[in-house]
Order: structure tokens, then C-alpha cells, then sequence
């Protein structure tokens, strides 16, 4: 597996990472088997970095982690996780749950300090409660060595700046913004990640399931013209023999700014599948005849969190 530097944090990361939502059983059951077997495919493919959250399965993720990573030696693997949001409705920034949250995620997966530990979904909450309370508390938890390097995630492009043009973070995560139909991470925010010298992290190539073959869940918040583009744009592929997943994801990690992209799946097969995929040249052609499809619904996307943030 490929690796590119994280900024100016020093550490490499792969271009592929392995994301743990799906152990906190956020689609389906998935047995302690399952999680143990996708942990170690990931880590044996090169999918050394991987992303959770007290968030996913409420705790289940990480719970999980800790027994799949039990017998793993440390430095194996980057670990990271996020705090602040532990519902679907419940969000808690405060510099005392924040100093509460990774002390539980440490107890949760076994493990002495979290390589990365961001602020989830800020877009939330009032944001300017992340730059005076949340992060001057997340980085106490570095100076005492719990967390290495620090950072924010969320959805809309403005909840980055917001916080980067009053302070510094060492990383950031954008999900669903980089991908076939969604350039907007990479076209607005990218460039002045770079030049603050921040790692630059991507999630959600398959865009919530909308760039696979899989039928479109209820929740998807895309609007219709996006989700009929998505059938078209998968049509085309399947008619060409190949998978629109992987055309989403060799897109998703081919772009040289962007560290990492997250993938998250608690079934091995799919992992070595994605693995495969990256050994395997992006078909310029078809992607050319996807992007024309997605050119009308280009960079369209949904709201998310509280509006003065979006």
C-alpha cells in the first residue's frame, strides 16, 4: 500500500485507510469474528491507519477495536478517534467531557495515546465553542501525551475555515466532499490546507453507498437528481464490465494532496477487494464519461448541522 505524509506531522499514511464505523454495527449485526478478520485483512493489506469514533455503535466501534487490536503490536498501526458527538442528537464539547472522552476511548481499544483525535461533526454546534474550549482541551491532552496530533471533521467547507482562520490543527477530515460527483473538498479547501502545512484527510469515497451498486438507503440526503445521476453513472460502468466503486475509489485516493481517503467495512472480502482495486490502472475514459453524467449535479450536496454553519 502506498503512503504520503500527513502534513507537517511527520508520520505517513496509507492512501487507503481502514475505517471502524462499521464494527459499531451502524448498517448491519457483525459478530466479534467480523471484526477481528477485518481488523487483521486491513492491517495485513497496508490499511495501517485506522479511523473510529465513540460515535459509532455509541461505543461498540471502539469496544470491538480494543479486542480485534488486543493481541496487535502497537506500533502496527496509527490509531485514531474523534470526541464531541455520541448520538445522533447529542453533542458535548465541553473541556471536561473532552478530557472524559479520551481517557474512555484509551480504556475502550487498550492502548496508552491515540495518534489522532479530532473534533466530530462540528457543524453541529455553535463553532466558535471548538476554537476557545474544545480544542485548547484536546491539546492539554497532547501536552500530556494521550494524543499525539489533533484536529477537526465535519461536512460543510465553511466549518474548516471557520476554525483554521483563528487557530491551528494539525489535521483535518472531510467525508463525502472528495469523490465522483463531489469535488468540493479538493476544489475549495485543499489548497489552503496545504499551504498551512495541515494533513489532509479524506472519508467516504462510495459517498454513503450513492457512487456502489447497492440499493440507495432511506437516509441518503442527497437530493433526486443526484441519486438519478448515480444510477445512470453506475449503469454506464456496469455496461463497461466495471464496478462504479471502484472508479469512485481509485478517483478518491489518485488525487496526490489528499493523505488518505477512509473506507469502512466489517466484511474482509471487501477490503481485499478495494486493496486489488488500487493494484489496477483508473480507466481515464470512463471516468471522463462519468464525470459528463455528473456534470449537471456536480458539487451538489445536502445541509448538515446547524445552518449559520453551512
Amino acid at each position: 500500500m502506498r503512503t504520503r505524509k500527513l502534513g507537517n506531522t511527520g508520520i505517513e499514511l496509507p492512501v487507503l485507510s481502514f475505517g471502524a464505523s462499521s464494527l459499531g454495527q451502524e448498517f448491519r449485526n457483525v459478530t466479534l469474528e467480523e471484526a477481528v478478520r477485518s481488523v487483521n485483512v486491513a492491517l495485513d493489506l497496508g490499511l495501517n491507519f485506522i479511523d473510529t469514533s465513540p460515535f459509532y455503535g455509541r461505543g461498540m466501534s471502539e469496544v470491538l477495536l480494543g479486542v480485534a487490536l488486543r493481541e496487535i503490536p502497537r506500533e502496527r498501526y496509527i490509531l485514531g478517534t474523534k470526541l464531541g458527538r455520541y448520538d445522533l442528537q447529542h453533542f458535548d464539547f465541553s473541556a471536561k467531557r473532552v478530557a472524559e472522552s479520551v481517557d474512555v476511548s484509551l480504556h475502550r481499544m487498550k492502548v496508552d495515546h491515540l495518534d489522532i483525535c479530532l473534533c466530530h461533526d462540528i457543524e453541529f454546534v455553535p463553532m466558535q465553542q471548538i476554537v476557545d474550549v474544545t480544542l485548547p482541551a484536546l491539546r492539554k491532552a497532547q501536552q500530556q501525551g494521550k494524543v499525539r496530533f489533533v484536529g477537526i471533521s465535519g461536512y460543510p467547507m465553511k466549518a474548516f475555515k471557520f476554525v483554521l482562520d483563528q487557530t491551528d490543527v494539525d489535521v483535518v477530515l472531510s467525508y463525502n466532499q472528495y469523490t465522483l460527483q463531489n469535488t468540493r473538498f479538493a476544489d475549495e479547501l485543499v489548497p489552503y490546507l496545504k499551504s498551512k502545512g495541515v494533513g489532509i484527510m479524506n472519508a467516504g469515497p462510495f459517498s454513503a453507498r450513492l457512487l456502489t451498486n447497492a440499493p440507495l438507503p432511506a437516509w441518503l440526503k442527497e437530493p433526486e437528481p443526484v441519486k438519478a445521476a448515480a444510477r445512470q453513472a453506475a449503469a454506464l460502468c456496469q455496461d463497461r464490465g466495471v464496478d462504479i466503486a471502484q472508479l469512485a475509489l481509485q478517483f478518491s485516493v489518485a488525487h496526490p494532496d489528499i493523505t488518505t481517503s477512509v473506507a469502512g467495512s466489517a466484511n474482509p472480502d471487501n477490503i481485499r477487494k478495494w486493496a486489488a482495486w488500487l493494484e489496477q490502472p483508473l480507466d481515464m475514459d470512463l471516468l471522463g464519461e462519468v464525470q459528463a453524467i455528473f456534470e449537471p449535479v456536480k458539487n451538489v450536496g445536502h445541509r448538515e448541522g446547524l445552518p449559520e454553519n453551512n
